[in-house]
């Protein structure tokens, strides 16, 4: 059993290459380019180490504040003189 160190660069069978998000002696979870995050089982996966680079992740940009519409003006009654 191999641990590898948050932030290493590995490669999977089915899933290809990834980034180590955290690994124990349990579970190794890893954000893989193409398929998002995956949690193995230790013990079980077979990983790779590769030198193929993470690809770049387009910066979130921040949200706009929801604009909330002002209530309609209640209608003002006019009384009219006789």
């Amino acid at each position: 059993m191999k641990l590898f160190t948050k932030g290493s660069r590995v490669s999977q069978a089915n899933y290809g290459a990834g980034t180590v998000a955290s690994s124990d002696e349990r579970y190794t979870v890893i954000e893989f380019d193409n398929h998002g995050r995956r949690v193995f089982i230790t013990d079980m996966v077979m990983l790779g180490k590769t030198d193929e680079p993470a690809p770049n992740k387009p910066a979130k940009g921040r949200r706009k504040k929801a604009v909330v519409a002002a209530p309609a003006p209640e209608p003002v009654e006019v009384e009219e003189e006789a």
